[in-house]
This record gives structure tokens, sequence and C-alpha cells, in this order.
């Protein structure tokens, strides 16, 4: 959403480089990405792998952002602690970020996935689940989590994503093909996003990003604004020491060897995935 900001500043145009954005839902993204009908797409790590392994590779040239509490593991009533959910029923996405989130919570709780039962359920629907009784927890973001605290009375948060950062990173993947054709072209493009950056992080002009960012989902700035505080945007400096090389979440990655690991673990697919071969950050890297 972020990149509404250069597209409404003219940020393409003066940079010199022509861009047409696409907007679709976020699965529908990855598949028309897929299909060959997208040069980019933006979408996190751990489905930029899915997406290569199923369909079409795509090589990270930007770390954008990592979530940092919009993704939520939300208890219902009488749920107030992540080790509360022993034995009872959790709503989440099986196979997506969220269960990856799930397990890295109750990990670091002393629970396993055998202490909870999983109920398999879309995120888009978990607000209404939790409100149902038919589960004691759900895993989702927003804007789902938001809608599921404000219609569930009793409703917390017991665990999000901001417990820990680099667990999901939001990524601009490019197609193999189109970033050796065009890597001039790709340079700028990563010149515009820090621009936007600056934008947006601005005190001066941060009011203004954000109503731009709000008009492009439909929603109100001030209804916005907790979006942009569970997201924790990257700097220059910031995403180039991501682009470290290392084992944890703190590592583009080391984050992303644990989504491999995962993907595996519940047949996302069949092959581990090389993961050199999806990230280049020489571009973030040059500036």
């Amino acid at each position: 959403v972020a990149w509404e900001v250069a597209i409404e500043k003219d940020m393409f145009a003066d940079a010199g480089v022509e861009v047409t954005f696409d907007w679709f839902d976020y699965v529908a993204s990855m598949d028309a990405f897929a299909a060959g009908q997208l040069d980019a797409v933006s979408m996190t790590n751990g489905d930029t792998l899915v997406t290569g392994a199923t369909g079409g590779k795509g090589v990270m040239i930007i770390i954008n952002d990592y979530s940092n509490g919009n993704d939520m593991l939300i208890g219902g009533p009488g749920i107030d602690s992540v080790t509360d959910l022993k034995g009872k029923k959790v709503g989440v996405e099986i196979g997506f970020v969220s269960h990856l989130m799930l397990l890295n919570a109750l990990e670091k709780n002393g629970l396993t996935e055998s202490d909870v039962e999983l109920v398999n359920v879309p995120t888009n629907e978990t607000p209404q689940v939790l409100a149902s009784g038919d589960v004691d927890a759900i895993v989702a973001w927003q804007p789902s989590s938001g809608q599921a605290l404000n219609l569930v009375p009793g409703s917390k948060a017991i665990y999000t994503s901001a417990d820990e950062p680099g667990l999901i990173y939001d990524v601009l993947a490019v197609s193999p093909t189109s970033l050796a054709t065009r890597k001039n072209d790709w340079s700028k493009v990563v010149d515009v996003w820090y621009k936007a950056v600056d934008y947006i992080m601005d005190p001066v002009t941060q009011d203004e990003a954000i109503s731009i960012m709000a008009a492009r989902v439909g929603v109100s700035p001030k209804q916005y604004k907790p979006f942009l505080s569970g997201t924790k945007i990257l700097t220059l400096e910031e995403a180039k020491d991501f682009f470290t090389k290392g084992k944890g979440f703190d590592s583009i990655y080391g984050s992303s060897k644990i989504s491999d690991d995962f993907n595996l673990k519940y047949e996302v697919y069949e092959s581990a995935q090389d993961i050199d071969s999806y990230i280049d950050p020489t571009i973030t890297l040059s500036k």
C-alpha cells in the first residue's frame, strides 16, 4: 500500500522509470505473478518460496517491512495467555504464515502443536468463528485481527508479530527474467521505494502519506494509523542489516530458511528451496 504514496507524488516519473501497478487481493496477486502476468509482486518472504516452488520464481530485491503487531494470536473470553490455550481449539489458516506464528508462540511458551486442537479457518472468516464460540482463539492479521477484537467482548491479543520481529517480512519479488533484462530500471524502483519511505516517516509529510494510503484501502486515516504502527517500515540502512546472512529471524536468509522448513513439514511443497537463489541484495546494498 505504501507504493501508493510514490504513485500519487509522481516519484516514478521523477526517477525516470515507467511502472504500472495492478491492485489485487493478496492470493490473487501471487497467482497472477505465477502465471507470468506481472513482472513483480509484493508478498511475504515465506510466500515468495511457496510461489516459486509451486508456480513462478521471484527474487526478493526489497525488504519493505516486517510485521510488528498487525498479526495477532487472539484469545477469546477467559483466554488471557498463550499457556491458557492448552487443550483448547485455535482457528488458523493451516499452512500459511499465521500458522507459523502460532507455532512460534506455542514454542516460546513451553507448548507444542499437539497441546492444542487446530481448526482450519480462512483468515477473513476468523472474527466470525471466534464470535461463534466454535474456537477459543484465532490467528489473524489486520484488518481481520482488529475486527475480531471489536466483535468479541473480552477478547485480547495474547501474542503478536511484535513478539518475534522478522517472522514475517514483506518484500518485493521480481521475476528473474525481468530482473536480468531491466536491472537498471529495478534499481530506480528501489530508489523510489526509499524516497516513499522517507515521505511516510517524515513528520512533516506523514499525515498526508497516511491519508493517501488510507484512501487506497478504503478506510479513514484514523482507522489506518494503527495499521502503520503495526508494521515496521524499514529505512535503507535497516534493510541493509536484514540482508546480512544469518540463521535467525533478524536476517531475511534465516527467516526464509525457517519458513522453508515449515512449508516442507506441512507439505506446502515437496522439495527444500535454495534460499540464496530467492534473494538478491545487490541493488539495495549498492545504495
